[in-house]
């Protein structure tokens, strides 16, 4: 061997073997593969191929000595050793103990006993067994190994001394060895005729194979010598030739093969006959020399005299044209092909082969020769074909127990790959393109290998889904998917990508993002398939985020090192984006139930009849129905496998608000309020001295009058639903709902606590802004139902005794005691009917309604009512009977309540006693503090106010409008002209 093998491992580490190895354990035999050969099939047999190239191999070495041969016949030879003549390599002494040089630098490890191989007729024993081993040559090992008989070998080397003897001096470059034995040989030199016309059939067609199939230079088709050697060569395969020294046809032969032979490229004769330095024959007689490296007993193993057989075997370089580069290359084939051959059991021929690629790969740039190209290139080729058939789905070839057979088979792959393209590639040679053959390799090997195991779990899972198609499965097919995938990164990291990192930095990151573009694909389609929100689909969207974390801790992790802190990677990993597909699903989730909710609340409002007698509670069925299923989806809001619930708690709640604040209105909607049934306020007028009654209204127009007061006061809607029973049950409604509020308040709160979130503090402390809208909407719509409850009482319901009845005419005979008897009668009711908290708010506004109904009877109670100083006495007692109704003896309201809301009552009762010089007076002073001296002249007319009020002009201008006197008659006529009559 020219060159000393560089002492290097996989990636350029140290030493991966010692001289010494403990017995390995056996790797499992693989199903023996077939690869074709990288140097064709010349038109030869195994048998004849071996048979010349061991001819050329004792030619190539009884040629390269100082002197002449000699030949030994085996029987002849000393029993103690063989004869060893110095001149011939062949006869060289196997007597060495030292490690291989060849198997240090290839990484192969020493065999524990030194292989010894029978010669002749002797006996050779292994060391170890108690007898002395005899001798044995490199020659003689040389013929075992090749399987040639000893009296094959004894004629060859009889012929080279004959052939040595006639041509004294001549190298064996410069001879055509098959030509030249065929000349020395005749049929007395072989057992049998049969025997002696197979070898000069072999010998034909090797020339034939030599010089016209494959040779080393180019024929062209007009060469009649080539024409002549062929037709010679066609004769002798049908009739055997004779081959004496002085035949004729022998030296016909020899002129025809020799000028063939000995052609060379500038068209003058060479003093090199080429005859077998033609490719591939060449690379194929040289392979089967190669071979003898293995051991015949042991086919696994490289023999221990390697060093010794590649020293003979490199002799035959200038016969076959061979250099350091070629000699590598076959090499690596060799052993690469034995490796496979052989079941793939022997790691470490995989591992030379890789080594001798290394050298390969130092070489190939200074290769100029297509030829050598051309062979290397088919050779790498074939190489690379068998790694990347394991490499691109390495999962199903390698696992932890032969992982380390991997290391290799990616190096020859990745090598074969990057001299392909680096070294042979002329389009890489001329565009130069920045490109890392290496890690561009191992990424389609990790992206191709993950793929095709994500390929295989989709496979198992349906077929899986097939199996369980009848049964119930706890988990949903993606989802164990996803815990599958996330096993098969764990694996990846552990096992496959620490190897692949010494190629490719980012390895693990490469595998992980592979897998989650896999997943990613299969879960586009689950989420374009789901249109809401199922257990199903939660626990499949909670384990993509789990793997998707995974996934990612994987990347990132794997890029701490790397020159962009692995953001190449990250960027392939789009996130899934899972849990805000689960927002939108739960958003739709809640978006469903609040519209169902609010379809149900329209439907069951239409038809609801607030009956007061449906329940004991007396509020309606259907805000009970409401409330229990904002109650039951908040529990199944609270149960979704989802990590968000507080972040999607306020859209729920704002749809619970909306819900019930629609309800809420639809209670209020229809019922009126205070302004609803308040009569219109009459003109003013000026009441008829003497007679109260006689003369002013006939009964005619008292009956329009009434009928016009009746239709001012008429509800705006006839619906038996507004009556007052059916009021009381909408305000207890209202009030059920907004203690509700505060229970599903707290019950939420409770929830929240349970799903262990870190907000639920700040959330809780915000819930009073939760139900804003309903929480505002009770507050004002039971205020607006007890009001609108109480006037409906007061002015629509009792109008025909208060309005139509009270105070007409004679006051003394129209008092007010039908109006209580009947008013205590609706108190009744509304006591009976309406709930506990709000009882007191409901009676305090009636009892404000009847005050505010006997005011507009004294103050504007129409041109049908006039009041004398004198009565008001009658009045004040009435009004003290209407007071102690809603004290009743201190069942009713409270006596501080009763006085708050009467006081403006007295006070107006208090202008009723007073004179009326007394009230014109007043009613001056006022105006003239109001209007100051633009009232000198005359009085304006104070306008109406909102309120009554003793100190307010209009009031007391109404006071002596509806006073009986000619004081306040005449003092109404003469200032503001007011009529008698309306």
């Amino acid at each position: 061997m020219s060159k000393t093998f560089r002492d290097k491992t996989l990636g350029g580490s140290s030493k991966r073997h010692n001289i010494d190895f403990q017995v390995p354990v056996p790797m499992p035999m693989q199903p023996v593969e077939h690869l074709p050969s990288p140097f064709g099939a010349p038109n030869l047999s195994d048998s004849e191929l071996r048979d010349t190239a061991y001819e050329i191999l004792v030619g190539a070495c009884r040629s390269s000595g100082t002197r002449p041969l000699t030949y030994i016949p085996q029987s002849e030879k000393p029993e103690r050793a063989p004869t060893v003549t110095p001149s011939a390599s062949l006869q060289r002494s196997l007597t060495s103990s030292a490690a291989s040089r060849v198997k240090k630098a290839l990484g192969l490890k020493t065999t524990s006993k030194r292989r010894v191989a029978a010669v002749g007729g002797g006996e050779s024993v292994s060391e170890g067994q108690g007898r002395v081993k005899k001798a044995v040559t490199t020659g003689e090992l040389m013929r075992v190994q090749m399987r040639v008989s000893e009296q094959t070998d004894s004629r060859i080397r009889r012929a080279l001394l004959r052939v040595a003897a006639g041509q004294l001096g001549r190298r064996m470059e410069s001879m055509v060895l098959p030509l030249e034995l065929l000349q020395q040989f005749r049929s007395t030199d072989f057992p049998n005729q049969l025997e002696y016309e197979a070898w000069q059939r072999r010998n034909l067609k090797v020339l034939e194979a030599g010089l016209l199939v494959h040779p080393h230079l180019p024929l062209e088709k007009s060469n009649t010598t080539a024409q002549q050697l062929r037709q010679i060569i066609r004769g002798a395969l049908e009739k055997p030739i004779e081959t004496g020294k002085h035949s004729e046809s022998i030296q016909v032969l020899r002129s025809v093969v020799m000028s063939l032979a000995c052609r060379s490229f500038d068209g003058s004769t060479s003093e090199t006959c080429h005859w077998a330095d033609g490719f591939p024959l060449n690379l194929r007689l040289y392979q089967v020399l190669l071979e003898a490296c293995f051991d015949i007993n042991e086919e696994t193993t490289i023999i221990e005299e390697v060093d010794e057989v590649l020293e003979l075997i490199k002799k035959t370089w200038v016969i076959l044209g061979l250099n350091q580069m070629l000699h590598d290359l076959c090499f690596s084939w060799v052993l690469f092909h034995h490796y496979v051959v052989t079941g793939q059991v022997e790691i470490d021929l995989l591992f030379a082969s890789n080594n001798l690629l290394i050298e390969i790969e130092k070489d190939a740039k200074a290769i100029t020769n297509p030829v050598h190209s051309e062979v290397l290139s088919s050779t790498l080729s074939l190489i690379l074909g068998w790694a990347e058939k394991r490499l691109l789905a390495y999962r199903d070839t390698f696992h932890s127990g032969n992982i380390e057979s991997m290391q290799s088979v990616v190096s020859l792959g990745v090598l074969s790959a990057k001299i392909l393209v680096e070294d042979i590639s002329h389009e890489y040679r001329k565009k130069r393109k920045e490109i890392n053959v290496t890690c561009e390799r191992v990424e389609t090997y990790i992206r191709s290998s993950l793929s095709t195991a994500f390929a295989q779990k989709m496979e198992k899972m349906n077929s899986g889904k097939r199996i369980s198609k009848n049964q119930n499965s706890s988990l949903p097919a993606l989802s164990i998917l996803a815990q599958d995938v996330s096993e098969l990164a764990l694996n990846e990291k552990e096992i496959f990508s620490p190897i692949l990192k010494s190629w490719h930095p980012l390895a693990a990151g490469v595998a992980v993002a592979t897998l989650h573009s896999c997943y990613w694909n299969e879960l586009k389609q689950y989420i374009k398939g789901i249109s809401e929100l199922t257990p199903d689909a939660v626990q499949v969207l909670r384990a993509a985020e789990k793997l998707e974390k995974d996934l990612v801790q994987i990347a990132v992790e794997d890029a701490v090192d790397s020159d962009d802190g692995g953001k190449s990677i990250i960027q392939e990993m789009p996130p899934y984006e899972a849990e805000a597909v689960m927002a939108n699903l739960v958003k739709s989730w809640i978006k469903t139930r609040v519209d169902r909710l609010k379809e149900w609340t329209d439907r069951n409002l239409q038809q609801e009849v607030w009956n007061p007698h449906v329940n004991k509670e007396r509020f309606a069925p259907s805000a009970v129905e409401v409330l229990q299923i904002i109650d039951e989806t908040l529990e199944a809001f609270f149960l979704l496998p989802i990590p968000m619930h507080p972040v999607l708690l306020p859209e729920l709640m704002t749809g619970f608000d909306r819900c019930l604040h629609h309800y809420i209105l639809k209670t209020m909607s229809g019922c009126g309020g205070r302004s609803t049934y308040i009569p219109s306020m009459p003109a003013l007028t000026r009441c008829s001295t003497g007679s109260k009654f006689h003369g002013v209204f006939k009964k005619k127009e008292k009956s329009q009058i009434t009928q016009k007061r009746k239709s001012q006061v008429e509800t705006p809607n006839g619906d038996n639903s507004f009556g007052i029973p059916q009021l009381c049950v909408r305000v207890n409604t209202l009030q059920q709902i907004r203690t509700e509020l505060g229970v599903l308040e707290k019950r939420m709160i409770a929830h929240l606590e349970n799903t262990e979130c870190t907000l639920t503090e700040s959330i809780a402390n915000g819930t009073g802004k939760k139900f804003e809208l309903s929480k505002a909407a009770c507050g004002e719509g039971i205020q607006q139902l007890c009001e609108a409850m109480a006037y409906k009482i007061i002015f629509h319901d009792l109008n025909h005794i208060l309005w139509d009845g009270l105070y007409v005419g004679e006051v003394s005979s129209s008092r007010i005691d039908p109006f209580l008897q009947e008013l205590e009668q609706y108190l009744e009711i509304v006591s009976s009917t309406v709930h506990d908290r709000v009882r007191t708010r409901v009676i305090t506004d009636i009892m404000k309604a009847s005050f505010d109904g006997f005011l507009l009877i004294l103050l504007a109670g129409g041109p049908s009512r006039a009041f004398t100083q004198h009565d008001s006495e009658i009045i004040e007692e009435d009004f003290k009977f209407l007071t102690e109704l809603f004290w009743s003896n201190g069942d009713g309201l409270p006596a501080d309540l009763i006085n708050k809301f009467s006081t403006t009552v007295k006070s107006i009762l208090a202008l009723l006693r007073t004179d009326t010089e007394s009230l014109i007076e007043q009613f001056r002073r006022m105006i003239l503090e109001i209007y100051s001296s633009s009232a000198i002249s005359k009085l304006p007319l104070p306008p109406t106010s909102a309120q009554w009020d003793p100190t307010e002009p209009n009031t007391i201008l109404r006071v002596l409008c509806y006073r009986n006197d000619e004081m306040a008659a005449k003092f109404l006529k003469k200032t503001y002209n007011l009529p008698k009559k309306l």
